[in-house]
């Protein structure tokens, strides 16, 4: 089996880097949360944690399946990032709907964290309007609700 790659094959490496829906979008995600951690570095949590206790405390309590659907997560991806939380005292584990389920509510201790890092979220946020324009953001976040659409 030869695996050198010919031109032809370099070409279209080339155009799928570039038109790649999936490459494109990934290396922008790292990119994003990336600049989002380091502006949250200051608060005591990560962009991914800001994000969860957000959903929580606006549609909360929620179960970890309703997390994972929301945000598009996998559920142990979910519980870890759950128990982390938990550990900091941000969220608690509550009584479902019914007596068979388990729901995560956000404590006060969460609120006020999540309320000390929002004036971080604006400074990220800002920059991001900022770079790309109220049009860009507008384009941008319907754009990524189409994405998501298309797959789900």
């Amino acid at each position: 089996m030869n695996s050198r790659i010919d031109t032809s094959e370099l070409a279209l490496c080339s155009e799928i880097s570039r038109i790649c829906v999936g490459f494109n979008l990934r290396k922008a995600a790292r990119a994003v949360s990336q600049f989002y951690d380091s502006t949250f570095q200051n608060s005591g949590l990560r962009n991914t944690q800001f994000s969860m206790l957000v959903a929580i405390h606006t549609y909360g309590p929620l179960t970890i399946n309703d997390l994972a659907n929301g945000g598009v997560m996998d559920q142990t991806t979910v519980s870890r990032n759950v128990r982390v939380l938990q550990r900091q005292g941000y969220v608690e584990m509550v009584p479902g709907t019914d007596k068979r389920t388990r729901a995560v509510s956000i404590t006060s201790k969460g609120k006020s964290v999540l309320k000390s890092a929002i004036p971080h979220w604006k400074t990220a946020q800002a920059h991001m309007t900022k770079k790309l324009g109220d049009q860009g953001m507008k384009v941008l976040l319907e754009g990524l609700k189409m994405a998501t659409k298309a797959v789900r």
